[in-house]
C-alpha cells in the first residue's frame, strides 16, 4: 500500500514540474540527461515519460516536464523518483555512477532507493510509481 505522505509527494512534484515546464524558457542547452519524452501511453492509462534507451546502466533521466527522474541502477531494473529536492524544491539534474545530483547544493540521492547520500538534503526522494511497458517507461 502506498502512504498517503507519498501520494502528496509524488502529486506535488508532478504539479510543480508542470509549473516549471510552463515558465520555462524554452532553452535547448541541457544536457542528455534532460528528457523531453513525454506524451500519451499506447494504451491510454499513462503517460510515457522516458525510453528505455535513454536510461542508461548506473545512470537515469531527469523528465523535467513531470519533475521526475527514471534510473537504471543495474541492468533491468528501472526506479523512479519524484526530481524535485526537499531542500530547497530545486529540480535534480542529473545521475551520474548511480547518484542523483541536485545542482543547487550538491545533495546526492541513491539511484537504488533515493536515499540522501550526500546534504544538505536530510530527506530522500519520494518514490515514484512507473510501468514500463515494451520501450517506454510510463507514470500511470
Amino acid at each position: 500500500m502506498v502512504e498517503r505522505r507519498t501520494v502528496l509527494q509524488v502529486s506535488g512534484a508532478i504539479a510543480v514540474g508542470g509549473m516549471l515546464a510552463a515558465c520555462g524558457g524554452g532553452s535547448d542547452t541541457g544536457s542528455a540527461e534532460a528528457s523531453a519524452v513525454t506524451g500519451p501511453a499506447p494504451d491510454g492509462q499513462g503517460v510515457i515519460i522516458a525510453s528505455l534507451g535513454d536510461v542508461p546502466v548506473g545512470g537515469g533521466v531527469v523528465n523535467d516536464e513531470v519533475a521526475v527522474v527514471v534510473t537504471q541502477p543495474s541492468e533491468g531494473a528501472i526506479k523512479a523518483f519524484t526530481a524535485v529536492c526537499p531542500h530547497q524544491g530545486c529540480l535534480v539534474s542529473e545521475v551520474v555512477d548511480n547518484e542523483i545530483i541536485c545542482p543547487c547544493h550538491d545533495s546526492r540521492f541513491s539511484a537504488l532507493d533515493g536515499a540522501v547520500l550526500q546534504g544538505p538534503a536530510t530527506e530522500g526522494l519520494a518514490a515514484a510509481d512507473v510501468v514500463v511497458q515494451g520501450d517506454s517507461v510510463i507514470l500511470p
